[in-house]
């Protein structure tokens, strides 16, 4: 070992050694402490995980803190958490003096009470006025806490559908930004806080106080109530047998509650997947879009004779449909997030239209993130509404101004944008739901609505392909090597035009995707993952038909294959 790579070994292990002598958490320090006592006793993969750990920090942005949990600075844990809390606490001080407040909420995630009880104590040791909900709950529940209580910001402690491994931090903000998730120059300055708040010294010299307030069971009720009324007036004499999942997480007992409020289907729960479990003992990535996460659902389906799946992801802010599909393998089909955000979109622009004819009002917006599915603008045309594209994430969707409706492909919907300013996956439910019904009253199945639909505005067809990575650097290199040498064809069709976004597009906003144009109307979307190891591509072809699009998707798909190896 030479002497730079020995003072390196050096700096890292003493680093290491002080991130022990603050840790309060008993695990995260003994396996911490076995991984010192290997690197020093010349273990290279022991001295690698600490180099790992320890020479860069998990960054705080605009979709706040995610990672694995395990000890040091670039994993999710106490001292981690710690800091962030210290510095968002700051933030808030130097924005709103005395006035400063703040809503926490946790999930069922392993430690997502203990990072949201060491959250209130040092908030309230800062002097913010602190409001913890009584219990794991939903993400959109936080979310509306901060409307609701008037609060200058939320932390929801979640890692939303990661792995199991993985919790997060999500922060909100009120006031002027209405209960959204922080963006631009938001992050930069909680994060320049944050760092300030680590580099000051260990955590145990930060003040902490137990005089935080504990929410009572009155702002859940509020909650459902706000939220059953998305469902509006049922048809009466109409029955919909409906399963479904929780996929282990904590959305079921909110969402039954609301369903009853408003008075739709109880629907059959999957008992395997009801209660909270940090460990998601039945599916690989809790996550409703990926590969046999529903499979219990729709075998849950089957057994109970089922017209509709529905899903909620681990903090139910996402939501997930299947419908009866003979062709699909087991029967059952699940519906791309672009085909539920079409149908949700088609209702509130059809709502819009007939609330607003012969009004004087101003026009009412969808919006969608830039890689979600065309067909959202073209619901808007067709209903003479306005339809924006935002940045990717539900902190660009719920600020677009006069929003009706918004959506992103990844299963996030808000249908209730005077509520809850971000993806709520129960709200999304209930509304759903209520359209069910509304149309089996007439007559109609979903795929009956979705062939309705098509009819008017075209036939949509949408896949992603994932490109999961080890090192993260590896999104980069792909994405550099596109940026190096552009397609110029696509299967059998040419490219068009290919649009770095990075350097500006006119009429998109600036960010890290490119963008593929073909001669027969396909667009390729592909940009890295904010939130997990990958990289993302969006498909979208339109068809003369259901058959003709899904024929386009799947030659579009293979010829995208091979140019993404990494």
């Amino acid at each position: 070992m030479s002497d730079v790579e020995s003072r390196g070994a050096d700096a890292v292990v003493d680093a290491a050694r002080a991130w022990v002598a603050q840790d309060p958490d008993a695990e995260t320090r003994a396996e911490l402490e076995s991984l010192i006592a290997s690197a020093a006793d010349g273990d290279e993969a022991a001295l690698s995980e600490l180099h790992a750990r320890f020479d860069e920090r998990l960054a705080f942005g605009t979709a706040g803190l995610r990672g694995e949990l395990a000890a040091g600075p670039n994993r999710m844990n106490r001292v981690l958490v710690t800091q962030a809390a210290a510095g968002l606490a700051a933030y808030l001080r130097e924005k709103r003096g005395d006035e400063a407040s703040v809503v926490i909420g946790y999930d069922g995630r392993k430690n997502s009470r203990v990072f949201a009880e060491d959250s209130a104590e040092i908030f309230a040791g800062a002097g913010v006025r602190t409001t913890l909900l009584p219990r794991l709950l939903p993400t959109p529940v936080l979310a509306y806490a901060v409307r609701h209580l008037d609060a200058a910001a939320g932390v929801m402690v979640t890692a939303s559908h990661n792995p199991a491994r993985d919790n997060g931090y999500k922060v909100y903000l009120g006031g002027d930004d209405h209960g959204s998730q922080i963006v631009p120059p938001a992050d930069a300055e909680i994060a320049a806080h944050i760092a300030a708040v680590a580099a000051a010294g260990p955590i145990t010299s930060l003040p902490r106080s137990s005089d935080y307030a504990l929410a009572d069971e009155s702002l859940v009720f509020s909650y459902v109530a706000a939220t059953a009324a998305v469902a509006g007036e049922l048809p009466e004499g109409t029955s919909l047998d409906v399963v479904y999942t929780a996929m282990h997480g904590v959305g079921w007992d909110t969402a039954s509650r609301v369903f009853e409020a408003a008075g739709l289907p109880a629907p059959v729960s999957v008992a395997a997947q009801q209660e909270p479990d940090a460990a998601f003992p039945t599916v690989s990535f809790p996550n409703p879009e990926e590969p046999g996460a529903l499979d219990l659902a729709m075998q849950t389906a089957r057994e109970h004779g089922a017209e509709l799946i529905i899903a909620n992801d681990p903090d139910a802010d996402r939501f997930a449909v299947a419908i009866p599909d003979p062709s699909a393998e087991g029967g059952w089909r699940r519906l791309s997030g672009n085909e539920v955000g079409t149908l949700l979109g088609w209702a509130a622009a059809e709502e819009e239209a007939g609330a607003a004819h012969g009004a004087h009002r101003e026009k009412g917006v969808l919006a969608s993130s830039i890689v979600s599915a065309p067909a959202l603008g073209e619901v808007a045309a067709h209903f003479g509404l306005d339809y924006v594209a935002t940045l990717t994430g539900f902190k660009w969707i719920s600020r677009a101004p006069g929003l009706l409706f918004g959506y992103e492909e990844a299963l996030g919907y808000l249908v209730n944008p005077e509520t809850v300013r971000d993806k709520d996956g129960i709200s999304a439910a209930a509304r759903f739901l209520a359209l069910a019904l509304r149309w089996k009253a007439a007559g109609r199945t979903v795929a009956d609505q979705l062939e309705l639909i098509a009819a008017r505005i075209g036939h949509f067809a949408s896949g992603q392909i994932s490109v999961r990575v080890s090192d993260l650097s590896e999104r980069g290199r792909i994405m550099d090597r596109l940026r190096a040498e552009p397609p110029r064809e696509l299967g059998a069709a040419a490219v068009t035009s290919f649009d770095d976004l990075a350097t500006g597009v006119a009429g998109l906003p600036v960010d890290n995707i490119l963008r593929v144009l073909t001669a027969d109307g396909s667009r390729v979307m592909i940009r890295p993952s904010g939130t997990e190891p990958k990289l993302k591509v969006y498909l979208d072809v339109r068809g003369d038909s259901g058959a003709d699009a899904s024929a386009r998707l799947a030659a579009l798909d293979a010829a995208l294959r091979p140019l993404l190896v990494p």
